[in-house]
């Protein structure tokens, strides 16, 4: 009777904790109705939009704008943070209502969405270390290595830039630090947000040097045929009326707003692009390449760090076996991503702060990182497969007059690779698929390499779909190469041959 009561007690927990679940999913669905705007935007690119620095609350001169649009209009608006390049796919899905987040108004953007009228008037300006005596103007950008945030109208400027080494991250922060450490020669971004940056962040030793490279108008992002277009277009236009747009922009900025068009200049030039599928299909396979050559070396150099680390976790000296313990529990306990960032721009910041001058390049921060994080993984698979072999097997080596080492080498270890050879492979696809968090970075894998042309085709469902595909076909090649060396070593294998 007492276990029906408990039991009958479990399932009224289980089914309250599924309602809970339910509700709160329904809210979130009904949570916008017609009377609110659900927004998109980055709040990584102060200072039109940024996370306050108490409350945890958006704030800067885009979301006063935009909240100022819908108390005008009578909307409610309600900001849905997304990555700069997922925003004009979001758009296109319906799963924002618009987005505003320093977005040049672009033909090339217009035949996906539709735009409101220009809200603010930028351009692009030209970052580098104050040292830096030799890059003066865009001209004397050849030839050198320039970082740029991606899917902007920056990373397509500096496209028609003969030989530059182009680097592009997902937002201005990093390209700005990227710049401090010393990989790049440039930043080229909005004037507005590195003079900010500039200003108000820790990023010294950097100047802007040149005048205004381009002459661009934000706009407010919709999705082509938005019932919204009018009413946010006829906002904004009684706020610039009634002042309400001068006090938001000098809350800001300093001196007064640029006169803005109704109609932004570049929509009214017929430009036309064509989409090269020859060189797209040429960059995912370039992109694959690279992929896999970061996943040999990190599972390479994982499998000589966690043999070590297995070794230290089985030896006699405590405090080898702590130390290892500490290091593993150290990597499997923080996020991947995280790691890539303490060792690519971590490191030589705080080199930097300690008077040393530290730089490392893409490649080897980002085999470290993998190979760093996936040691903490296989030490755990090799201490279990060396102890799967039978202790007999280790002392009738004893008997036989080996040293420890030859034990290892020559009996235990062989047999224990047998039985840690389905976990490695396990461990090898997730490494190969863990490659694709090394795009935070700028490294150009078949990830980035798939971002990078959303960026500039904004076809976003067929490019992650092809990426999504080279990927199962990546792991499923590795995981049948894994079942042929399981079934190549198998012993009874080798006496039926």
């Amino acid at each position: 009777m007492i276990l029906l009561k408990q039991s009958n007690q479990v399932w009224l927990g289980f089914i309250s904790c599924l309602l809970i679940i339910i509700l709160i999913f329904y809210s979130q669905l009904t949570g916008a109705n017609a009377n609110t705007l659900v927004i998109a935007t980055e709040p990584t690119f102060p200072p039109f939009e940024m996370a306050a620095k108490t409350g945890g609350e958006l704030e800067g001169f885009d979301i006063d704008l935009m909240r100022a649009i819908g108390q005008e209009s009578g909307l409610k608006v309600k900001f849905e943070s997304l990555p700069f390049d997922g925003i004009i796919p979001a758009l296109q899905s319906g799963t924002v209502d618009g987005a505003i987040s320093g977005m040049t108004i672009t033909p090339e953007r217009a035949k996906t969405i539709a735009f409101s009228r220009p809200y603010f008037k930028a351009g692009l300006a030209i970052a580098v270390q104050e040292n830096n005596s030799n890059i003066k103007s865009f001209a004397d950008l050849d030839n050198q290595r320039i970082a740029v945030q991606i899917s902007t109208t920056g990373a397509n400027k500096v496209k028609t830039i003969p030989g530059a080494k182009i680097t592009t991250f997902d937002n201005a922060p990093l390209a700005l630090q990227e710049l401090v450490n010393g990989n790049v020669d440039a930043v080229v971004n909005d004037a507005p947000v590195t003079l900010y940056a500039i200003k108000t962040g820790n990023l010294q030793g950097i100047k802007v040097v040149s005048e205004l490279l381009t002459e661009e108008y934000y706009g407010i992002a919709l999705p082509h045929k938005s019932p919204y277009i009018q009413i946010i277009n006829n906002s904004l236009q009684t706020l610039i009326d009634q002042g309400k747009y001068q006090v938001i922009y000098q809350k800001w900025f300093a001196g007064s707003p640029s006169s803005l068009p109704l109609i932004a200049p570049s929509l009214q030039e017929n430009e036309e692009s064509s989409i090269n599928f020859n060189q797209l299909i040429l960059n995912l396979i370039k992109g694959a390449i690279i992929t896999l050559e970061l996943t040999a070396f990190s599972v390479f150099l994982g499998m000589v760090g966690g043999a070590l680390l297995a070794l230290a976790r089985l030896s006699n000296y405590e405090v080898l076996r702590w130390l290892a313990r500490f290091y593993i529990d150290g990597f499997r306990g923080t996020p991947l991503l995280v790691q890539i960032f303490m060792i690519y721009f971590g490191l030589p910041a705080l080199f930097q702060q300690l008077g040393f001058t530290f730089n490392i390049a893409r490649f080897p921060a980002a085999v470290m990182a993998l190979s760093l994080n996936a040691s903490a993984y296989l030490a755990e698979i090799i201490r279990g497969g060396i102890q799967s072999v039978p202790k007999g097997q280790g002392e009738a080596a004893k008997s036989l007059g080996m040293t420890p080492t030859q034990t290892m080498r020559y009996v235990i270890f062989p047999q224990a690779f047998r039985y840690i050879l389905p976990p490695l492979g396990n461990e090898f696809i997730t490494i190969l698929k863990d490659t694709s968090l090394v795009a935070v970075i700028g490294f150009e894998e078949l990830f980035r390499q798939g971002q990078l042309m959303v960026a500039t085709t904004y076809r976003a469902f067929e490019i992650y779909t092809a990426v999504a595909i080279i990927y199962l076909i990546l792991t499923l090649l590795s995981s049948r190469l894994f079942s042929w060396l399981e079934w190549r070593l198998n012993p009874l294998q080798q006496v039926k041959n």
